[in-house]
């Protein structure tokens, strides 16, 4: 009897479509051959391009989970590093088009992670709680930290019909991306993906060492079904 393929429908962790058996495009030479191109990129994929999978592929690869890669390149390739680092993954899809909203979620991960890492220095601005926590992991692990942020631009895409609004939103989420410069010496890779590129955001013009790797053809396969 033929086995039943089962497709990963909606499934958008990596862990979970191997772990369920479920059909994967291995993606794990482009996603690691990425890891080792630079440190900070930017990806800027239609929705439901495969991106937050990809995040979670990274995410299962940083934290050392190398049995989730049992037959894909990755879990084969000699030299790889499979030592756990802090990932610190942050999700804004489902952030609503509200600034209350926006400042909850931000709230929520960040309280998360202060208590993960035992920061005891609770400030009130993000920019400087995410400082202090990307610091905190790794003065706690000893290890340099992979920052993973995933629909960076969702409720400015969102709020673009609304210009007050959106500038509104921008001055919440501008000294979150612009501490990754002030913790560089903490990072040891960063990936911000969106829909759609912010010229006059500061996650562009304070990061100017990012690599916008949307149209490079060395990774065009990251993501996605080609």
């Amino acid at each position: 009897m033929t086995q039943q393929i089962k497709y990963p429908i909606g499934i958008e962790t990596f862990s979970e479509i191997i772990e369920g058996g479920y059909a994967y495009a291995d993606k794990s030479e482009a996603i690691y051959r990425l890891t080792q191109a630079g440190k900070y990129f930017f990806l800027s994929r239609p929705r439901r391009f495969g991106k937050s999978l990809m995040l979670s592929t990274l995410e299962a690869y940083f934290t050392g989970r190398k049995d989730l890669f049992d037959g894909l390149w990755l879990g084969q390739a000699e030299g790889v590093d499979w030592t756990p680092r802090p990932v610190l993954r942050l999700n804004l899809i489902s952030a609503k088009s509200e600034v209350h909203d926006l400042n909850v979620v931000l709230d929520n991960q960040f309280s998360a992670w202060e208590r993960e890492y035992g920061v005891e220095e609770i400030v009130d601005s993000f920019g400087q709680r995410f400082f202090n926590i990307i610091r905190k992991a790794y003065e706690v692990t000893g290890r340099k930290v992979a920052v993973l942020i995933d629909e960076y631009d969702k409720v400015l895409v969102n709020t673009l019909h609304d210009p007050e609004l959106n500038e509104e939103m921008k001055k919440i989420l501008k000294p979150v991306y612009s501490n990754l410069k002030g913790a560089d010496r903490y990072i040891e890779f960063a990936i911000l993906t969106g829909v759609s590129r912010f010229s006059k955001l500061s996650l562009f013009s304070d990061i100017n060492n990012i690599q916008d790797i949307t149209l490079d053809n060395r990774f065009c396969t990251v993501c996605g079904i080609t």
